[in-house]
């Protein structure tokens, strides 16, 4: 699941965990309310309305329109169809848990392959990994050590990666294999999108 749809699901969530604000998304589904409505119905003042119905705006889960003098909610089942379109798919739900295996299957391999030796400055890379799988998580790892934005020579990314391995030339061939850096007459730069 992308960042993004993952912090739309994340406030969704927290939006509808409120027992007041479920009670207003049911009754907003049903017809328009004002706020002193809504304030009657659920005996609640109509500044606790007024907030939970910013929160539920926030998701753009509620319309507003105004009618005379009197601003009239309902809710917007367009946007609700959309995220659940979106949002809901078996698919974007089973990435959450994916996407959460994955950083704990990173997280092992980093904690197998470097050393926490504190006598050095950085930590060191035991060995590079066989397993192409686990080589790209140490490739990634050591991708990091370059901004973005920044024109490496050769030297420079040889000397930034024997600080944590003494075969540079094997792990700078491999950064550019797994496209994470790029090179071009002897300068190196890392790829967006890490």
């Amino acid at each position: 699941m992308q960042k993004e749809s993952f912090q739309i699901l994340l406030r969704f969530f927290k939006a509808l965990a409120d027992d007041s604000r479920l009670k207003i998304v049911g009754i907003l589904a049903n017809h328009e309310c004002s706020v002193e409505e809504l304030a009657m119905l659920l005996h609640l003042k109509e500044p606790t309305i007024s907030h939970h119905l910013t929160k539920l705006n926030e998701l753009n889960l509620v319309k507003m329109r105004s009618s005379s003098n009197t601003q009239l909610y309902k809710l917007d089942s367009e946007i609700l169809q959309s995220i659940s379109k979106e949002i809901f798919t078996s698919v974007e739900m089973a990435s959450v848990v994916e996407d959460e295996e994955t950083q704990v299957s990173s997280n092992k391999v980093l904690k197998n392959y470097i050393s926490s030796d504190r006598t050095n400055s950085h930590p060191r890379l035991k060995e590079i990994p066989a397993s192409r799988k686990k080589r790209l998580v140490i490739l990634k790892w050591l991708a990091n050590n370059f901004e973005m934005g920044v024109n490496y020579p050769e030297p420079k990314v040889n000397e930034i990666l024997k600080r944590y391995h003494p075969d540079c030339a094997t792990l700078r061939r491999e950064l550019i294999g797994y496209q994470l850096m790029q090179r071009e007459n002897g300068v190196y730069w890392r790829q967006l999108g890490l």
